[in-house]
C-alpha cells in the first residue's frame, strides 16, 4: 500500500484550498495506479528487421509446417489431413524432387535431420516418423505424450515445441525427454511457439499467427530478440487466415537464412538487419 502525506494548513482557506488538492492528489494517484495495474506489460521491441536477399518459387498448396536444408538440399514437410508430406524440394524453382505422403490420419508437422535420420512430427497423432534421408524410406515410428508442432536439434538432443511456451529436449534414440524449458519475455511466457530452427547457438521459432521469430537461449528459456517480418509476403497474396509465417531454414555453410510460410507462393532468402541503430 502506498501512502500520500500533506502538511495541513490551520487557517480556514488553507484548509478548504487544502482538501480540494488533497482530493485532486487522490484522483491522479487512482488513475495512475489503475493504468498501472491493468496494462499489460510492454514487449521488447523487435531487434531485427530484414534485407530481402532472394525470392524462389514455393508451392502454394504446401501447408509447411517444417523447413530444413541439409548437405546442400531442401527439404520440407507439410501439414492437413489427407495432405500431409514429406517433401525434396529444389530451392531454384521449386520443383519436388521426392515425396512421400503421410496416412490421411495424419498430420504432418516439423522436420529435422539427426544422425543421418530424418524426424517428421505429427500434430495429434502423437509418433515422430523417423526416415532415411535420401530414400525416405521409414524407419521407425516413435511415439510422443504431447502434440507435436516445431522440431530442431542442437547436435545432441532434438527439440520439439508442442504449441505451448514449452521446449522440450529429447533423446534421438528414444524419444525420451531429457529436460524442457520454459520460453519467457521477461516474465511473460511465449505460447504458440511453431516451427523451429537453431542457428549459432540460439533457437529461432515462429510464433503462430504472427509474423514474429522468437530468438531463445537454449539454457533457460529467455528470448533474447525477435525477428519482425512484418511485409515479406503482402496481405494481398495470403490465401487465408492460415497463410501464416512459417518455416525457417539455415544454410551454415553459406551463411544463408531462408523464411516461408503456409500455402506461400514465394520462399524467401532473408538477411537481418538491426531495427535501429546501435549506440
Amino acid at each position: 500500500m502506498v501512502h500520500v502525506y500533506f502538511q495541513r494548513n490551520t487557517t480556514p482557506h488553507s484548509t478548504i484550498r487544502h482538501t480540494r488538492l488533497t482530493k485532486y492528489a487522490i484522483f491522479v494517484f487512482c488513475v495512475f495506479w489503475l493504468t498501472a495495474c491493468t496494462t499489460a506489460p510492454p514487449t521488447l521491441a523487435p531487434a531485427y528487421t530484414y534485407r530481402l536477399v532472394n525470392t524462389y518459387p514455393h508451392d502454394p498448396e504446401a501447408f509447411t509446417q517444417g523447413l530444413i536444408w541439409h548437405n546442400g538440399t531442401l527439404y520440407e514437410g507439410t501439414g492437413l489431413y489427407g495432405a500431409s508430406s514429406l517433401r525434396q524440394v529444389a530451392l531454384e524453382n521449386g520443383e519436388v524432387q521426392m515425396i512421400t505422403p503421410l496416412p490421411d490420419d495424419l498430420f504432418g508437422e516439423g522436420i529435422t535431420i539427426l544422425d543421418d535420420q530424418l524426424f517428421q512430427l505429427t500434430w495429434r497423432g502423437q509418433v515422430a516418423r523417423v526416415y532415411d534421408p535420401n530414400t525416405f524410406e521409414q524407419i521407425a515410428t516413435i511415439p510422443y505424450p504431447t502434440e507435436g508442432w516445431g522440431l530442431t536439434h542442437n547436435g545432441e538432443h532434438l527439440i520439439m515445441s508442442d504449441g505451448t511456451s514449452q521446449l522440450y529436449f529429447r533423446d534421438p534414440a528414444t524419444f525420451a525427454e531429457v529436460r524442457r524449458i520454459e520460453v519467457l519475455e521477461g516474465e511473460t511466457p511465449v505460447t504458440r511457439l511453431n516451427e523451429l530452427e537453431f542457428i549459432d547457438g540460439y533457437i529461432y521459432a515462429n510464433v503462430w499467427k504472427t509474423d514474429q521469430i522468437a530468438i531463445i537461449d537454449p539454457e533457460d528459456g529467455a528470448v533474447k530478440s525477435w525477428i519482425d517480418l512484418s511485409g515479406l509476403l503482402p496481405s494481398s497474396q495470403r490465401r487465408s487466415s492460415e497463410a501464416v509465417l512459417n518455416g525457417i531454414a539455415y544454410d551454415s555453410e553459406t551463411d544463408r537464412l531462408f523464411v516461408t510460410g503456409k500455402l506461400w507462393p514465394n520462399l524467401f532468402e532473408i538477411e537481418l538487419v538491426p531495427s535501429s541503430p546501435t549506440p
